[in-house]
């Protein structure tokens, strides 16, 4: 924290998103950005989608069973409420938030609250997904992870779902989705075309 001209604290807001596929290390990327800003002192809070419930109802939970505490939440107005007095704000699974939440984060940012997002970048579809793009477009920095393709090695490009099922939002791990690079995904998009 710096102090501004006439003497007062001055924090910094900033935005900082971490996309990418499953399986990426989002989660892992955010736990460890958020428990270094423990370690400096700095006054933290974390939010999670309330449906979000894979591993834990509360914690915000990595595939390496990484975890730190959270706030589930339905809505992301309620971020606001809940991030008074607050240093850094850390967000999990973004993409299953409403719109809204673009304009919390830059109003916490404009509050000088760092703001950390983790989410999928597109659906298992490739299709943007929810307000991460919005929310890429108004950070200040947004690091894009990559999984391992399971077909060829490559870096991965999207989510593949594994069951038969259309609906947008399906909470899920390895049984339900794997990590494909763009050329295994369209050659899997391919052969289940074919199949139908």
């Amino acid at each position: 924290m710096n102090n501004s001209i006439n003497g007062e604290p001055h924090r910094p807001g900033r935005i900082e998103v971490i996309c990418g596929s499953m399986f990426s290390g989002k989660t892992e990327e955010l736990i460890r950005r958020l428990r270094r800003a423990k370690f400096a002192r700095q006054k933290v809070e974390i939010f999670k989608p309330a449906i979000d419930v894979r591993y834990s109802e509360e914690d915000v939970v990595s595939h390496d069973q990484n975890h730190i505490p959270s706030t589930p939440l339905d809505s992301s107005a309620s971020i606001l409420l809940l991030s008074s007095d607050i240093d850094v704000v850390g967000i999990d699974e973004a993409q299953f938030f409403d719109m809204g939440l673009v304009d919390v984060c830059n109003e916490l940012a404009n509050r000088g609250v760092r703001v950390i997002i983790a989410g999928l970048d597109m659906d298992f579809k490739g299709i943007p997904f929810g307000p991460m793009p919005a929310l890429c477009a108004i950070a200040d920095d947004v690091t894009k992870v990559h999984a391992i393709c399971v077909k060829c090695g490559n870096l991965a490009y999207v989510s593949h779902r594994l069951v038969d099922n259309d609906r947008r939002v399906l909470l899920g791990e390895t049984q339900e989705y794997e990590p494909l690079c763009r050329e295994c995904y369209q050659k899997v998009i391919e052969a289940e075309k074919a199949n139908k």
